[in-house]
């Protein structure tokens, strides 16, 4: 009996599953039968709506956009207004009211990013079991008096958002008839708020409000509670106070920037797998083109700028027809007179035309920039290409990659080496100024490489002609009392203009000019530890890296005496004319009055570098170049960092000092670099070593020796017989 009983109670668990099935089949094909509608409105084809086109378009939505390249009749949006969206709605549902099984979906479109598909969108609008669901948010906006008659709530966002809502086509058409009339320059949100807030309305329509960003997420105010994650490679946008994954994301009010964040990887923008997919979108190839682009290109040197001979260098080497290229330089340095000069009377005939603006004329900084716009007015050219003087375009192909990405802002990638400052800021903070975006970091390190949307970029960018040329839409330097490079990017800001910062490639660096010491002959000496990167490219020997390799045997001429590759013939060169430049030698005898006690037992001809003003840089170069090979090659003789009391040039002449008696040196350890060539600046010379009877006179410039001081290396300088012979003496750790 009662195995009847069990077969009969799994024949009906079966029946029930099956049951259960079928019906989960047939919702299946009646969602699938529905059609989903996304309505919205726009005039223009800004970014903003091209981003929410393209959202829709990835998800296989069908846009139906109201009022494109009609006039806006909807009055000023940063205060009530916008009641004519809802008559352009009301006429399109018009269209639609007999459509029972068509849903429609309004949202705004400049402001909006659809981050699913239809399937999940109709079923996580079904899920609220209402006929017409809205958005929320924490604002009761426009008319703050209507608070109290929201409904309380214990959790989730309290009032109606109207840049989102869904629901039947038929019904929507009747809530829109039922809400009686609106002006154009009423306000929407209020017109759908008193549909809402009227009891009989709310009831008879379904309307619910999406308190918990189920599906419509806005923004403003949310921003703390909103973090992109990862799917495995897919990102999507989750609420964490809510715990759910919206589909629909407002950038409302003053949260548009957050917005273009996010924007920057939902909606197949960027994956973890394949990276930036965006970027692909509208881009051209310039051997594609009929013509090749016209491009004026704008130089501006505003501040005493370090590194600039490489500067020049790479200008020059940009790969691009000069011919189609009108230069506009702005010096206005009086320091970078010369350079400047130099360089246009080298490259006259390379360029279109040439014209400069210099310091002599004392033009605003925002006066000159404005002055390049129009430029590119006057010529019709194709493309504003900038680049400030601590802009370093270390990819020669670098202006033909913005041009191909075709954006109407584009700005590559430059960092301060070693650094994270950089010329885009990722967000903005309330004043307007900088603030970093959750991704910063990610980006300026290149962990994700991509075309991203962002607020603020300076110091290189280019400017399509296409918006130079419209009035509307034209840059300008001039906003309020911001800096030139602010107030650009809050007027493209303002016409909903995307700035854009590429990290695809790599394109290059930016110097640090700030603080730029010109009372030197050589200026860029004294910059290894502001523009370290730089300095090493100009100064730091090509194999230097290779002394710190393991399994290098380094040479040594005599026993414990090494022998290293260090520094270029340009910072020899350089550096031997700093000293003569300030050309006070010492007399070579034994008094001297720069050391305490004013005696010197073995006296040279020299220079200190305490006298030039290089100390501190030069005890830098010892602990940081210096210190790490004494480390691999004398091993267990640690000292961070190095104390030298004595750092000195010291010139030989076979009329002034040609030679140094036998001598035991004050330290732990000694550095001789030598700064000229033998056989060439001067014959003769080198270093003997008593006690080995082991000399070195080949010597190689920017090479250095380093051998311990005291009791064993007793030591002589050589005869140098013609010529002069300069070296640069440390005594370390005495």
């Amino acid at each position: 009996m009662s195995v009847d009983r069990d077969m009969e109670q799994r024949v009906l668990s079966n029946l029930r599953m099956i049951f259960f099935l079928v019906l989960l089949k047939c919702l299946e094909i009646v969602r699938a039968e529905r059609e989903l509608v996304v309505i919205s409105v726009a005039t223009d084809k800004t970014d903003g709506y091209k981003r929410f086109d393209r959202s829709c378009q990835i998800h296989g939505l069908p846009l139906r956009t109201l009022g494109m390249g009609k006039v806006w009749q909807g009055g000023d949006m940063n205060y009530p207004g916008g009641g004519w969206k809802v008559n352009l709605l009301k006429e399109e549902m018009e269209k639609l009211k007999e459509k029972k099984d068509t849903v429609v979906m309004f949202t705004d479109s400049y402001d909006v990013v659809i981050a699913a598909k239809k399937e999940a969108i109709l079923e996580q609008y079904d899920k609220f079991g209402a006929n017409v669901l809205f958005g929320a948010e924490n604002f009761c906006w426009p008319d703050a008096s209507l608070k109290t008659k929201y409904p309380e709530l214990k959790t989730g966002m309290r009032f109606l958002n109207s840049g989102g809502f869904i629901g039947p086509a038929n019904i929507i058409h009747q809530m829109l008839i039922d809400g009686g009339e609106i002006k154009n320059t009423d306000d929407d949100q209020l017109f759908y708020t008193k549909i809402y807030l009227d009891e009989e309305l709310k009831s008879k329509f379904k309307i619910q409000l999406d308190h918990k960003a189920e599906l419509f997420q806005n923004l403003n105010g949310e921003q703390e509670n909103i973090e992109l994650r990862f799917a495995g490679n897919e990102p999507f946008v989750q609420n964490l106070v809510y715990n759910s994954m919206p589909k629909v994301i407002h950038g409302n009010g003053p949260s548009k920037l957050f917005l273009s964040t996010l924007g920057n990887y939902i909606a197949d923008s960027w994956n973890l797998e394949d990276g930036c997919l965006e970027c692909w979108d509208s881009t051209q190839e310039l051997k594609n083109l009929v013509e090749t682009p016209k491009v004026v290109m704008a130089i501006f040197i505003e501040k005493p700028t370090p590194f600039m001979e490489e500067f020049w260098q790479k200008i020059d080497s940009l790969v691009y027809d000069k011919s189609s290229i009108d230069l506009f330089i702005h010096n206005g340095v009086e320091f970078h007179k010369t350079e400047v000069s130099n360089f246009v009377n080298d490259n006259s005939g390379k360029y279109h035309s040439i014209e400069v603006v210099g310091h002599e004329d004392q033009a605003k900084e925002w006066h000159v920039r404005n002055l390049a716009v129009q430029k590119c007015v006057d010529l019709k050219c194709d493309f504003l290409f900038v680049i400030d003087s601590d802009a370093h375009m270390d990819n020669s192909y670098a202006l033909k990659l913005l041009i191909e990405q075709n954006r109407a802002v584009v700005a590559p990638m430059l960092i301060r080496p070693y650094t994270a400052w950089s010329n885009f800021w990722g967000s903005l903070s309330s004043d307007g100024y900088y603030a970093r975006s959750f991704d910063y970091m990610e980006i300026v390190a290149n962990n994700r490489r991509g075309l991203w949307n962002v607020p603020f970029i300076t110091s290189c960018y280019l400017i399509a002609g296409t918006i130079i040329h419209n009035k509307s839409t034209r840059p300008s330097y001039v906003h309020k009392l911001l800096d030139p490079d602010m107030a650009l990017a809050a007027n493209i800001r303002s016409k909903d203009i995307f700035l854009h910062v590429t990290n695809r490639l790599n394109f290059g660096h930016m110097v640090n000019n700030e603080e730029f010491e010109t009372s030197h002959l050589h200026n860029e000496l004294w910059e290894m530890e502001r523009n370290r990167y730089d300095w090493e490219l100009r100064y730091l020997h090509a194999n230097y890296s290779s002394n710190l390799d393991a399994d290098k045997n380094p040479e040594m001429p005599c026993p414990d005496v090494y022998w290293f590759p260090i520094f270029t013939e340009k910072f020899c060169d350089e550096f031997v004319e700093e000293a003569e430049n300030f050309g006070k030698w010492s007399d070579g005898s034994n008094s001297d009055k720069r050391l305490e006690g004013g005696y010197e037992a073995v006296p040279t001809r020299d220079i200190h570098m305490n006298q030039i003003g290089f100390e501190e840089q030069w005890l830098y170069v010892l602990d940081f170049y210096v210190r790490p090979i004494q480390e691999s090659v004398f091993l267990g003789y640690f000292h961070k960092p190095p104390r030298s009391l004595m750092n000195f040039m010291v010139r030989y002449r076979p009329d002034e000092q040609p030679f140094l008696k036998p001598h035991h040196d004050s330290s732990t350890y000694t550095i001789n670099v030598a700064l000229n060539r033998v056989g060439v600046d001067y014959e003769g010379g080198g270093c003997r070593f008593l006690r080995y009877d082991c000399q070195v006179s080949d010597t190689k410039v920017g090479w250095m020796f380093m051998h311990p001081g005291r009791l064993t290396h007793y030591h002589e300088g050589l005869y140098t017989t013609k010529g002069t012979r300069y070296i640069m003496i440390s005594f370390v750790d005495p």
